[in-house]
């Protein structure tokens, strides 16, 4: 279901479907590996082989980082190149999920706040599949809340000491760089004195902790930093960007929600569909009901996405829409789960392979809670949606947030 390309993005889109018919993995092969983080917990290593593999592949094709600065490696298109080849792919059985933080939120922070050295030294080598990145934002008392961390960098000399701990850490252990906020200044308001940091997670006195989830794998960490020395270069835009890193922090989180929410689920109402024929429910009017939900949940998304696509093509960045569909995602995908389970009835309980779909809905039902929590809670996203997009009153804050900020003072990962 596409929405109607302007010629040159017809051409476009031909070209890139053309390539991939050539070089990608067709949807259903034994080495499909597009289902990305709702594989097994037991195939990570091999999907991020594999993803390593096909993004080193879409670099030599000339397909990494579309809309990137050729002389960085980058194709030199625009983002509604970009969205309309990850629309192509996406027929595929290719993922490239493990560089998704790198490509769609650090690497457009450094594009837009680094130094020209960092912009040389950092963006080809993600670009190409060497480097993998995570996101060192969150902490124990600092998550919807992100302004209130309290993981602190000293200056010394030419380097910067931080001590603290992070928290829900997505593949920090097996990232070779990270982004880390840190407060700089104690002393600033909230909203300032927060630095921004490219870290190489192998530093000493990083201790990194796997996290065991309900799923049976550990996708997310925790991180301890004990003096771990950062060099003065690697303040994302150099010393100007020192004590000023909230504002890159807000772009990045808005490349966040809208990655989360314009996660693909074309193929959930094939699947669905597929399991209500073998469970034999697709008489029964309350499951019709239900894959007719399903069915009008995907076809918001999508618009939604086209309504971002437009944007894009006007060349409009993202804004607090984004908030809507990351908000919508996280609920589309606990409904369309639970509608799965309910289909699968006993047989939902088995774990694994043991049943064509027990193993891959198995995953989705205890991984989707995961939805409503990262890229910023429902919670939060609703506040945004409210006091930005709606403009309706702000949340009640203590007197001095209000003093220290203007306006909604949200941030979250």
């Amino acid at each position: 279901m596409d929405i109607e390309d302007t010629p040159e993005e017809a051409a476009f889109r031909a070209e890139a479907r053309a390539w991939l018919e050539t070089h990608a993995i067709p949807k259903g092969h034994p080495d499909d590996f597009s289902r990305g983080f709702f594989t097994l917990a037991a195939d990570w290593d091999r999907l991020d082989r594999q993803a390593r593999a096909w993004q080193r592949h879409l670099f030599d094709g000339g397909w990494a980082g579309i809309s990137y600065p050729k002389e960085y490696g980058g194709r030199g298109g625009t983002t509604i190149q970009e969205l309309i080849f990850a629309q192509e792919m996406a027929r595929f059985g290719v993922h490239n999920g493990p560089f998704a933080v790198a490509h769609t939120m650090v690497g457009p922070a450094i594009l837009e706040f680094g130094t020209e050295d960092q912009r040389e030294r950092f963006i080809e080598p993600m670009l190409r599949g060497d480097e993998e990145w995570c996101q060192l934002f969150s902490e124990p008392g600092a998550g919807s809340d992100l302004a209130s961390l309290t993981t602190r960098a000293v200056r010394d000399g030419d380097e910067w000491v931080v001590n603290g701990q992070k928290v829900w850490t997505s593949s920090a252990d097996r990232c070779e760089w990270g982004i880390l906020l840190a407060r700089t200044d104690p002393a600033a308001p909230r909203h300032r004195g927060i630095t921004y940091f490219l870290l190489d997670m192998s530093t000493p006195g990083i201790d990194i902790r796997p996290l065991r989830q309900m799923t049976g794998d550990s996708h997310f960490s925790e991180v301890f930093l004990t003096d771990v020395r950062i060099p003065a270069a690697n303040v994302l835009g150099g010393e100007a960007g020192v004590g000023n890193g909230w504002r890159a922090a807000m772009h990045t989180l808005a490349n966040e929600r809208n990655m989360i929410g314009s996660a693909s689920a074309d193929d959930d109402v094939v699947g669905l569909l597929a399991l209500a024929r073998e469970a034999g429910r697709t008489s029964d009017p309350l499951v019709r009901q239900e894959l007719a939900r399903v069915h009008t949940a995907v076809s918001v998304l999508t618009y939604l996405g086209y309504r971002m696509q437009t944007a894009l093509s006007r060349g409009q960045p993202p804004g607090p829409e984004t908030s809507v569909l990351k908000l919508r995602y996280g609920q589309y995908l606990r409904h369309s789960t639970n509608l799965a389970k309910a289909l699968l009835g006993a047989h939902g309980m088995l774990d694994g392979e043991q049943g064509r779909w027990s193993g891959y809905f198995g995953y989705r039902f205890v991984w989707a809670p995961h939805s409503g929590i990262a890229g910023g809670t429902n919670e939060v996203q609703r506040n945004i949606i409210a006091e930005r997009v709606l403009g309706l009153p702000g949340e009640p804050r203590p007197p001095a947030v209000q003093a220290a900020v203007p306006g909604p003072a949200t941030g979250d990962h």
